[in-house]
């Protein structure tokens, strides 16, 4: 089969690898008929996550028909139309019976690679490094899925891919930062971000009862499809101070929450504080950008509330001092996305959200790597890319 195969920073590569096949009888092969670039995936391209390894397959946005299952699989078929969750988990721990199910115990085969640097393992993600299972990605023709009956959501209706493709990852990513936020109606939320996930962290405040949502961004196009798909307030960081913005946009009080849907690959308008990051990277201290944190904190209302969907690798700079003074709680962390399938499925198909109005770009899974630089620099208005096997 064809796979978009990482060969080392900022270099991807279409190649042809083994056929994926029944490895435990819980697996199922999906034959990808959709697949994406997640704004995550960049971190890798950029080399910000540890242990990744050449001819790692990557991706983990795919959805597909069902190709052949394992022995022990019930909910689906050969032949199904299924959406695969990029949280893999096997359903009988005791953290996927309280539906914690990106802290699965069982699903990362590698546990010792992530208690080392993080005192526990979370659950696998496909195609993101060998910290997090090893596991093969989705961004290639075919895809073995561990514990499939859990891992899956059947689409027995005829939405388009574009329409529910999105349920893999990202609208329950953005969902879940919104509920993170612990939104009350009428809150004033600000989002740093409207790439994918900020984008859909804004549509789900709203369905929350968000009184004002406020994005933040310096993109011109990123913030033009938030304000005409989200009905969201804009600040473009590059000519506002963005502190001094959020004081007066809400007579000095700031935010009641506050989503950092960026993550390790932040931009700063504040020189000195990139010139001392690239310092602390030079030696080794450092491998994140940790300013919208760092925004978001100064930014918050005391007794605020800080949701962190963005991934991080190392970050040092953090004013926890703060966050402690303003009374801030913070809630972060990997989606449990199979706690969202069907709820999400159900707003698709009742017409309350079409999660395809941020597909700029549908290309052949051949030119991932173009597409991968230009999603990265932010070329031809690239914000969200859809590729097909």
């Amino acid at each position: 089969m064809r796979a978009l195969t990482y060969h080392g920073q900022g270099d991807v590569r279409v190649d042809t690898h083994p056929d994926p096949k029944i490895e435990k009888p819980t697996d199922a092969i999906i034959r990808i008929t959709s697949t994406a670039i997640c704004g995550s995936d960049l971190h890798l391209y950029d080399g910000y996550i540890a242990m990744m390894k050449a001819g790692d397959i990557i991706g983990h946005e795919p959805m597909g028909i069902v190709e052949e299952v394992g022995s022990e699989v019930k909910n689906i078929k050969k032949g199904d139309r299924v959406v695969v969750s990029f949280t893999i988990s096997c359903g009988q721990c005791w953290f996927c019976e309280q539906t914690l199910y990106s802290m699965c115990d069982n699903s990362n085969p590698k546990p010792e690679n992530a208690e080392a640097q993080m005192g526990h393992s979370p659950a696998a993600v496909y195609g993101y490094s060998h910290l997090l299972g090893g596991i093969p990605g989705g961004q290639a023709e075919y895809l073995r899925v561990p514990y499939a009956d859990l891992g899956t959501i059947k689409i027995e209706s005829d939405l388009a891919d574009e329409k529910v493709l999105f349920l893999s990852d990202i609208f329950p990513t953005g969902y879940m930062a919104a509920e993170n936020a612990q939104i009350v109606a009428g809150d004033t939320v600000a989002i740093w971000g409207c790439g994918p996930v900020g984008l859909f962290s804004m549509k789900s405040a709203w369905m929350m009862g968000a009184g004002r949502v406020i994005a933040i961004d310096q993109v011109p196009e990123r913030l033009q499809m938030a304000r005409e798909h989200c009905n969201v307030e804009t600040i473009d960081f590059s000519t506002e101070d963005v502190l001094e913005r959020l004081k007066e946009m809400t007579n000095g009080r700031g935010p009641d929450r506050c989503i950092d849907a960026v993550g390790a690959e932040s931009h700063a308008s504040n020189m000195v504080s990139v010139a001392a990051d690239k310092l602390k990277q030079t030696a080794h201290m450092q491998s994140d950008h940790p300013y919208v944190l760092q925004q978001a904190i100064m930014s918050c209302r005391k007794g605020g509330t800080l949701s962190i969907p963005g991934v991080y690798g190392s970050t040092a700079t953090i004013p926890m001092g703060a966050a402690m003074n303003k009374g801030l709680t913070f809630k972060m962390g990997q989606t449990h996305v199979q706690r969202y399938l069907q709820p999400l499925l159900d707003k698709i198909q009742k017409n309350e959200i079409d999660p395809s109005f941020l597909i700029t770009h549908v290309e052949p899974l051949e030119n991932a790597p173009i597409m991968y630089q230009k999603f990265r620099d932010k070329e031809d208005g690239c914000i969200k890319v859809v590729l097909k096997p």
